[in-house]
């Protein structure tokens, strides 16, 4: 078994070996739902926050532990992430049996001027095929006083026609932004989080393998509603109140699991197996 310490001297040494790892992972048994997520592709954009902590996620060898942590619990799933953390976490055994999703447009560094051209730095199409992964997934962000929009816009669409000309999931995060005092925020009201599953819905020549990546909101009805797609919902900020939020999220049908990053992972205890556990039984106690 390969220890955290050790990726270091295998890059050098046997680089090979990562893809190699990622190929031949034990696959995931078929989808029966809902999904437990973990993601952690937050980095490639310069994000190190979580909650109070500026830099948590600074070191690389802390956040291996943390998600190899969550991924050992019962129930869950699959993971998300960009090629440097799925690659370590295939080389460590920790992807044995979960779904893997590949992160595509890391372009849009945080608080750059070009945030919103979102462009394609980490999985390509053909590179999710090469690493036999089960989808990607791309952020769409949208303001319409920002022409760079369109580009991503244009970049998401040609991503979901690429990934289902593969049969493989096209995960779609879409958000409604707008840039107050220099920084850009998402809008999370029901009526933004909706306006944007209608756009996001619309993209590529075909929706078959489209999944949704959305917010919680106070109406989730009204959000399911606005769709057919399968939707997951996304954790965001570490934040106390998220667990009630997800628990009335799962229990729309079309809502068919959560993608959680930093909330599971750098929970204000540090307790990730607790963090984790308790996910997994309010996602089971929705649906019962």
């Amino acid at each position: 078994m390969t220890d955290i310490a050790d990726l270091n001297e295998l890059r050098w040494t046997a680089p090979e070996r990562f893809l190699e790892a990622v190929r031949g992972r034990r696959r995931p048994d078929p989808m029966t739902g809902p999904l437990l997520v973990v993601a952690a592709d937050h980095t490639a954009r310069g994000v190190l926050a979580a909650g109070r902590r500026a830099t948590a996620m600074a070191d690389r060898a802390d956040m291996l532990r943390r998600v190899t942590e969550a991924l050992a619990q019962p129930g869950v799933h699959g993971f998300l992430g960009t090629a440097d953390v799925i690659e370590d976490l295939a080389v460590l055994g920790a992807l044995e049996g979960r779904y893997v999703f590949g992160s595509m447009n890391r372009g849009g560094l945080a608080s750059s001027t070009f945030e919103l051209d979102d462009r394609v730095t980490g999985y390509t199409p053909e590179g999710i095929a090469t690493a036999h992964l089960d989808g990607g997934k791309v952020l769409l962000r949208i303001d319409p006083d920002d022409p760079a929009t369109v580009r991503t816009l244009e970049a998401c669409g040609a991503i979901v026609t690429a990934l289902a000309s593969q049969q493989r999931v096209a995960m779609v995060e879409p958000f409604l932004s707008r840039r107050s005092d220099g920084a850009l925020r998402n809008d999370l009201s029901t009526e933004a989080v909706v306006r944007s599953v209608h756009i996001a819905s619309g993209l590529g020549s075909t929706s078959a393998y489209t999944w949704l990546k959305i917010p919680a909101t106070d109406d989730m009805a009204a959000v399911a509603a606005a769709t057919t797609l399968p939707l997951l919902v996304l954790g965001g900020e570490v934040d106390a109140g998220n667990e009630r939020r997800w628990a009335d999220a799962v229990t729309q049908p079309n809502v068919r699991g959560l993608v959680i990053g930093r909330s599971l992972l750098y929970p204000d205890d540090d307790d990730v197996a607790g963090a984790v556990g308790r996910v997994v039984s309010l996602m089971q106690g929705a649906r019962r």
